[in-house]
């Protein structure tokens, strides 16, 4: 007799640890995961970092431009307008079955920004949230970016933290529309941590925020399937 799947549990999650991967694919592997995924899909979180590259919201349609000062452009299907991600900036990307958990969009992007928060407040710096303007901001400096898609009752792209990357590609643009918005990171904020220190207090935080209590698996690979 055939069984039925297991329904996965709300309560795990896949974390992989991805190191630095070119974005478009990266982009293109978020969609076929999201696509793919059934009941018995765990949610994951995508840890990694990427090459130089201005990434496009919906807001940004409009563009055409292939390159922004010798920097490539990728258009994607997330919310929010232009931001900027490169080496020495962590990019969570977060799969969670919204749907399964019982969650608005509304509640992912409050915990999200309230992880980054959390850890900043361990390395003893006061972050907040901006009415309006998606984000965590150290005083009017934005530290944090925040950008997702859901289809299907599924999420899919994430949070950027600024580590210790070189911000001046920020200056090309408005970061995430907004004019002469400045950006900051932990580096300048006086917090010298290693990348790998980071990347653990980071996956602390948002395992805790995301509600994520039955267990973690690691791994360091793209899925090959849900």
């Amino acid at each position: 007799m055939r069984v039925a799947p297991k329904i996965a549990s709300a309560d795990e999650l896949v974390v992989r640890q991805l190191g630095c991967r070119d974005y478009l694919p990266t982009f293109r592997a978020m969609q076929d995961f999201t696509n793919a995924r059934t009941a018995v899909t765990h949610d994951e979180i995508w840890l990694l970092e990427h090459p130089p590259v201005f990434t496009m919201g919906l807001k940004g349609r409009e563009g055409t431009r292939a390159e922004i000062n010798g920097i490539p452009v990728a258009y994607t299907d997330r919310g929010g307008d232009v931001t900027y991600h490169g080496p020495g900036q962590l990019v969570a990307y977060i799969l969670m079955d919204l749907q399964r958990r019982g969650w608005g969009i509304k509640r992912l992007v409050d915990s999200l920004e309230q992880a980054v928060i959390n850890l900043l407040a361990a390395y003893q710096i006061q972050a907040t949230r901006r009415p309006g303007a998606p984000g965590v901001y150290v005083a009017a400096a934005k530290i944090a970016a925040l950008g997702l898609r859901v289809r299907c009752g599924a999420s899919y792209h994430g949070i950027a933290f600024n580590r210790d990357l070189d911000l001046t590609p920020f200056s090309y643009i408005d970061p995430c529309g907004y004019p002469g918005q400045p950006v900051t990171q932990l580096i300048d904020l006086g917090i010298r941590r290693d990348k790998a220190m980071v990347e653990r207090d980071l996956i602390e935080q948002l395992t805790r925020e995301l509600g994520y209590t039955g267990g973690v698996q690691a791994s360091e690979n793209l899925p090959t399937g849900p």
